[in-house]
């Protein structure tokens, strides 16, 4: 038989922490300070647009995380290590979701492939990917340097919902994995990709759609229980 595999959203899915905060406050304390405020008040305003639901949030969420990574441009990729090693420590790790970190290490356990698939960056993702044991594989938005130099823009496309799933898919020959976790709407890709779907403290919308679908949900409070 084939090996079961896990495949586990992070941000608000193992961890409430959020990378552009992390790195944002690395960059403030690493010399970056003005910069980062530059980039922070060009985009307040599209942020505050998004929020508001006059633009599309998922849109400007993406644009957010590719031109944050421009302002690495020129960095050594041994920078972006550093970077991506502090914001897992500061942030991400911090502040996990213990409830679903402990379904994950009773899955390593027993001897299934677990996945990590974010809109992360891969640097980022393969930290947090590393405390959770070597055999863990990530799967997050490109960031890519050449020759040991970030270029103006390290980014790639970023790892979130239908391309989540589609590079999911892709990542393991073709195969649907047998579980798979999530905490909002746009994880839907992904949850449905797979034979099991948990909604993992979902948005009102993940929620709705578990309720559909008889998901089980992974809250505070829910004991692992199925909708319908």
């Amino acid at each position: 038989m084939p090996e079961e595999v896990w495949v586990f959203d992070v941000e608000g899915t193992l961890t409430t922490g959020e990378t552009w905060q992390g790195v944002g406050r690395w960059l403030e304390q690493n010399g970056r300070r003005a910069a980062y405020r530059r980039f922070f008040l060009a985009h307040l305003p599209g942020a505050m647009l998004a929020k508001g639901g006059l633009i599309d949030k998922r849109r400007y969420q993406n644009k957010w995380m590719q031109d944050l990574a421009g302002l690495f441009a020129g960095a050594p990729e041994a920078e972006v290590g550093a970077m991506a090693a502090w914001v897992v420590d500061q942030e991400l790790w911090p502040q996990q979701r213990e409830d679903v970190l402990a379904e994950l290490h009773g899955g390593l356990a027993r001897g299934v492939r677990v996945v990590l698939a974010s809109g992360t960056y891969q640097p980022v993702l393969e930290a947090f990917a590393r405390r959770l044991g070597p055999e863990v594989e990530a799967l997050g938005t490109p960031f890519v340097c050449v020759d040991g130099v970030c270029p103006q823009n390290p980014a790639g496309e970023v790892n979130v919902a239908a391309v989540k799933a589609r590079r999911v898919r892709e990542h393991l020959g073709g195969r649907a994995p047998d579980r798979a976790y999530g905490d909002t709407a746009s994880d839907r890709y992904l949850l449905e990709l797979a034979r099991e779907a948990v909604a993992v403290y979902p948005d009102r919308r993940l929620a709705q759609l578990a309720q559909e679908r008889g998901w089980r949900v992974l809250s505070q409070g829910s004991a692992g229980g199925r909708f319908g």
